[in-house]
């Protein structure tokens, strides 16, 4: 049976996800060469609304573009992780924003504080790219090679600098969450002769 690895962003519309969708679609399918799908959902208002990006990640063609049960759940806000915790299965990988998901009813959660570390690089708006670095880290679903080409080639050239650090800061900090979990059910790693 073809592996298939299925991740949910969530949060509400103006923090970036529907390009985080796109960014990590491209680094998986483009840079690892997986096959992938990406879709998206935003309610009717461009800020504040709920906002959702799926991506399906296989090594065979995709049969269904939608995520059926998400490997992974990211969770920007707490709606969404109230809204999408539900359809991550025992076992899945939940990622969620320490600075804005207050209760987190999950062992094992990587409860990062996205938001923080993207308002010390100066730019709220980047915690999406934070999120982004830590979910390669913890999951492995992309390679952090891949990833970091996606984002450069995809944001205006007069913020690559500082995008590249905020996926940084997002690799770090996943990296310290790590030290401290005995394992995470994670992707296969993506290698390069993939």
């Amino acid at each position: 049976m073809p592996y298939r690895y299925e991740i949910r962003l969530a949060g509400s519309g103006g923090q970036g996800l529907i390009m985080a969708g796109v960014i990590l679609a491209e680094a998986a399918g483009i840079y690892d060469g997986k096959f992938v799908c990406q879709t998206q959902s935003y309610g009717p208002e461009a800020r504040g609304g709920a906002s959702k990006a799926e991506v399906v990640i296989s090594d065979a063609e995709i049969d269904y573009p939608k995520a059926i049960r998400p490997d992974v759940l990211l969770a920007l806000n707490q709606a969404s992780l109230d809204k999408y915790l539900g359809d991550l299965p025992p076992g899945g990988v939940l990622l969620v924003d320490a600075d804005l998901v207050r209760e987190v009813p999950v062992e094992g959660a990587a409860a990062i504080p996205f938001t923080h570390l993207a308002r010390e690089l100066g730019k709220e708006m980047m915690a999406n790219i934070v999120a982004l670095g830590a979910l390669a880290v913890i999951t492995r679903a992309v390679s952090p090679e891949g990833l970091r080409a996606a984002v450069l080639a995809r944001v205006p050239p007069q913020t690559r600098e500082l995008n590249e650090k905020a996926l940084e800061a997002g690799m770090a900090a996943a990296a310290e969450f790590l030290k401290g979990q005995i394992a995470v059910t994670s992707a296969p790693p993506v290698s390069a002769e993939d």
